[in-house]
């Protein structure tokens, strides 16, 4: 329990530090620095695969088109959540990220609902709570905060869709970016694909950052997907608000982008709706360990 919890834990606080290295990459246009994170996870999931020796899954693809397909979904939905979220961090958008990763579960609340779920009252209260912390956004800036809403339901239906996929963590993700990866070629080998080939540019330290964009995507996962076979949902639940804590926090004092009265107000609401709807998940989790016993 204890290390599924650190493990758990220290992957959502590197996916919350994480802008920290994309602003070191703000030089490289959006679309390039996706394509060397595709290349270069590429590489180092291939390097995590042939040392465990961990290749079975493979049949899985030769045997069943159909999975190849649900993957190409999924890596359209990362690829969307990727690009978008690089912009934002080296756009000084990072407190307008942060809120993707805050109401991405109650995206996933109306997912489920969607798909037939029936919501308790208090869940009713805590998504209506979210939706006017949107709400009051939208009125209070003029228009949607589209760069959280794209974040969340980009990343909402990525777990959608890997909820029903047959591959595991590393698996899975090693079939997204081999599905990724030859668009990222071309636009990384194309002299007229607006790279500005950032790789071969002669800066090495640059460089050594862009290979490590292999490592930083993969360790959390592997991190996370160690920690999720070993901590209940609702922990889980409660550890995943450490990286868009720390992304907000990044974005207000190391970064100084504006966070007046207005956008705290909608967070505010938002963080209520979270507040309530983590409380009754825990109340309703104990209450049914009590019934059991």
């Amino acid at each position: 329990m204890l290390s599924g919890i650190l493990s758990a834990g220290l992957a959502f606080c590197l996916w919350g530090i994480f802008p920290v290295y994309l602003k070191l990459l703000k030089a490289v246009p959006p679309l390039e620095i996706l394509s060397h994170r595709v290349l270069w996870s590429v590489v180092f999931l291939a390097l995590v695969l042939s040392l465990r020796r961990q290749w079975q899954w493979l049949n899985v693809i030769r045997q069943n088109p159909r999975t190849t397909l649900s993957f190409v979904a999924s890596a359209t939905m990362l690829a969307t959540n990727w690009v978008v979220y690089i912009w934002a961090v080296n756009a000084d958008r990072i407190i307008d990220a942060s809120l993707g990763y805050f109401i991405t579960p109650l995206f996933n609340v109306c997912f489920g609902i969607a798909l037939g779920e029936r919501l308790r009252p208090v869940q009713w209260a805590a998504v209506s709570l979210a939706a006017g912390g949107v709400a009051w956004l939208t009125f209070s800036s003029g228009h949607l905060p589209w760069i959280g809403l794209v974040l969340a339901l980009s990343f909402s239906l990525y777990g959608l869709l890997r909820k029903t996929a047959s591959l595991g963590a590393l698996e899975g993700l090693t079939v997204e970016t081999l599905v990724m990866l030859p668009l990222s070629a071309v636009f990384l080998l194309l002299p007229v694909s607006g790279s500005v080939h950032a790789f071969s540019s002669g800066d090495s330290w640059l460089s050594i950052l862009l290979i490590a964009a292999g490592p930083i995507t993969a360790v959390p996962l592997l991190l996370f997907a160690y920690g999720a076979r070993r901590i209940p949902l609702s922990v889980i639940g409660l550890l995943q608000y450490i990286g868009p804590s720390i992304q907000l926090l990044l974005g207000v004092w190391l970064y100084h982008e504006s966070f007046g009265s207005q956008k705290l107000l909608g967070f505010m609401l938002i963080w209520s709706g979270l507040a309530v709807y983590s409380a009754e998940g825990l109340w309703k989790m104990r209450a049914t360990a009590t019934a059991q016993t």
